[in-house]
């Protein structure tokens, strides 16, 4: 892309040359035991790629949201797990405290999430409020200098292996989604439990878990802004989170494009390559044309985050177009590889099953739908 800078340029080609190099070997072993990438991401904390917009103050690299994008494509051209633990890591924890997070929760909390040497989760989802996310039941009670966190939270990203995770709670129960908090938990803390890690269909590397509070004492200097806060800074948060896992999406349907072309160079049937049949290049220009505008619509997104500008409906864009992309070129894939693509050995099935979260988490298809209607509509 002849319009990225020359540091944009080296940014994705060290992080495609980190995946190639370090998260290719033993990816398809990670999914199928559902292994945790601990040593891919002690070094990609090294690299800078878990505090990627974080000021350089407070232990980030100081890059840009395109930056981010181009680090999250790579990774998740190789390993989708890889880049949904970096995404959550950035967009939904430490983006939370750069935006609302006071100095002393900086120094605390962000210098060592941004640095790579603590990894943080992100806990909005109840097990009775999934796209409803302003209908939770976790509290979190005022008691002299703590709150009180009493609940259960599921589908936790990192739940199991981060060191920190972002909670929204209710501390006003009379107040509805205008009395949802936002705290700063350390994983330590007494009455905090975890739960047993889900059998997932993809993303198995990356550990999902449900989270239970019982009696939880949170010292109040860990509350983020102001009690109330909480949903707003939810759903602002959720508008960035949502290009990185657009960002995760185009590169999944990216690795499913390169696999499929390569294949059809390869594969030979009736005496010639299969990709000089029709039926394959119609599924490979409709492949390639739905990755570039994919790229465009995250790329635009981004710009506009960049630029402090309205964005809520170019990142549902973004999301809703390159999940679905992400989803169809996968399909396509392993119809291109034929049996072949329907074994683990090839890496293309395992396409397929990460491709499908990305149209659910941080928001589904169809809550970007009525997210980009409204936004129409109302402006």
């Amino acid at each position: 892309m002849h319009f990225l800078s020359e540091e944009q340029e080296l940014v994705r080609n060290t992080a495609r040359k980190f995946a190639e190099k370090h998260l290719k070997p033993g990816v398809i072993e990670r999914d199928e035991n559902a292994e945790f990438p601990f040593e891919q991401v002690k070094m990609m904390g090294e690299l800078g790629f878990m505090g990627i917009m974080v000021p350089e103050k407070w232990n980030g690299a100081g890059m840009d949201t395109i930056s981010y994008t181009l680090i999250i494509e790579e990774l998740s051209r190789v390993d989708a797990s890889a880049g949904v633990i970096v995404s959550v890591n950035n967009s939904l924890v430490c983006q939370i405290i750069v935006n609302y997070g006071n100095d002393w929760q900086k120094e605390t909390y962000l210098k060592k999430l941004a640095g790579g040497r603590q990894l943080g989760a992100f806990s909005l989802s109840e097990p009775q409020s999934g796209s409803d996310a302003s209908n939770l039941h976790t509290v979190a009670e005022k008691s002299g200098q703590y709150y009180i966190i009493n609940g259960t939270k599921n589908w936790v990203t990192s739940g199991i292996n981060s060191d920190v995770v972002i909670v929204m709670a209710l501390t006003d129960k009379s107040a509805g989604y205008n009395g949802i908090s936002t705290f700063i938990v350390p994983k330590d803390l007494d009455g905090f439990l975890v739960g047993q890690k889900e059998d997932k269909l993809g993303i198995r590397g990356s550990d999902t878990c449900e989270l239970y509070f019982d009696n939880c004492r949170i010292p109040i200097e860990n509350l983020i802004d102001k009690e109330g806060q909480g949903f707003r800074i939810a759903l602002a948060t959720l508008d960035g989170g949502r290009i990185g896992i657009a960002a995760q999406a185009l590169g999944i349907a990216q690795a499913a494009l390169d696999k499929s072309v390569q294949y059809a160079k390869e594969r030979k049937q009736f005496g010639k390559t299969i990709g000089s049949f029709g039926a394959i290049q119609e599924k490979i220009a409709l492949m390639g044309t739905n990755v570039e505008a994919s790229r465009l619509l995250i790329q635009k997104a981004a710009v506009l985050k960049d630029a402090h500008k309205p964005y809520t409906k170019a990142a549902a864009m973004a999301k809703s177009f390159a999940s679905q992309t992400a989803m169809d070129a996968t399909i396509d894939c392993v119809q291109i590889f034929g049996g072949y693509g329907y074994m683990q050995e090839y890496g293309v099935e395992r396409l397929m099953r990460d491709a499908k979260i990305t149209q659910i988490y941080e928001g589904t298809t169809e809550i970007q739908q009525m997210v980009i209607a409204r936004e129409i509509m109302e402006n």
